[in-house]
């Protein structure tokens, strides 16, 4: 594994290119629940997460034929927490919050994620994240909560508590990705944390899922694009910007895959729209760009 040093020299000189491209993968992700709801069997939430991680890894992986170090343990630790944090801890929280919580009550509690990473670049990388992008990730929160919050929400706890560690989770792979980033090219580097977290979600997917039934073509298509687009191009897209951009600037935009759920949902199955919600959308875009912005700025000499 790299050096965080390292990973610094190959941060790119594009910023907002990067944050474009980088943003594909949320966006992405953002279908995930319309697809898993219209297109996939019922009721298996740890299948669909094992089904969409494993074969994009061992595509990738077969398709780069690029290999850790066998004799570099560290960087096989290192690996495997990348892909429990980001992958297979990720997954399986995220499936127990989707199923015992409102998707809004979900969105609002990952949608600190960004103010967890710039914590955690405070602490331990010693560098106090820009006034704006604080004041920004702040805002995220808030707007979040106008976008999906209803006035009945239920807060299950265990389902908060679900969504908050997975959020933590993603938050620190986020993190720990750009500080840990490996010697291998960006898809050999996706592939080994798919195919290791997918491993991790298989004995979950056994025990808990009913077996599958007979797929129809309609189950197929769903599957396929949960594994092809919502795996290995948008984890891609998520790690290549990882490497490229400060990892506030990356963990900013996932939010916008709540947004882009609601976004479908009105435009395909038909769900209101009320004009706190669309406010709420406004003030979360917003957020996206003040962070994308502050962090692109250049470090005065001496700043931290």
């Amino acid at each position: 594994m790299a050096h965080p040093s390292a990973v610094a020299h190959a941060s790119s000189n594009r910023p907002w290119a990067d944050a474009l491209s980088t943003a594909l993968g949320p966006v992405i992700w953002g279908s995930t629940y319309i697809v898993t709801t219209e297109l996939l069997p019922p009721d298996r939430p740890f299948t669909a997460a094992l089904l969409r991680t494993l074969p994009a890894g061992l595509l990738l992986v077969l398709w780069c034929r690029r290999w850790p170090a066998w004799g570099d343990w560290v960087g096989w630790r290192r690996l495997l927490v990348l892909a429990a944090l980001n992958i297979g801890v990720f997954q399986a929280l995220l499936f127990v919050a989707a199923y015992r919580l409102p998707g809004g009550v979900a969105a609002v509690v990952g949608a600190v994620g960004p103010l967890v990473v710039m914590g955690l670049t405070w602490a331990l990388d010693h560098r106090r994240p820009p006034a704006l992008a604080l004041a920004a990730g702040a805002f995220g929160v808030l707007g979040m909560a106008a976008l999906l919050l209803s006035p009945g929400a239920r807060w299950d706890m265990v389902g908060v508590a679900a969504a908050l560690v997975g959020t933590l989770c993603m938050a620190a792979g986020t993190f720990w990705s750009r500080r840990w980033r490996s010697d291998l090219p960006v898809l050999a580097f996706t592939g080994w944390q798919l195919l290791a977290g997918g491993v991790m979600l298989a004995p979950v997917a056994w025990a808990v899922d009913p077996p599958l039934p007979a797929l129809t073509l309609t189950n197929i298509a769903g599957y396929l694009y949960l594994s092809l687009a919502g795996a290995l191009v948008a984890y891609a897209l998520w790690f290549r910007g990882i490497a490229r951009l400060p990892s506030v600037a990356v963990s900013s935009l996932g939010l916008l895959s709540p947004v882009t759920a609601v976004l479908l949902g009105w435009a395909l199955l038909g769900q209101a729209m009320t004009g706190v919600s669309l406010v709420g959308m406004l003030v979360v875009l917003a957020s996206i760009l003040a962070v994308q912005w502050a962090m692109s700025r250049p470090v005065p000499p001496g700043g931290r």
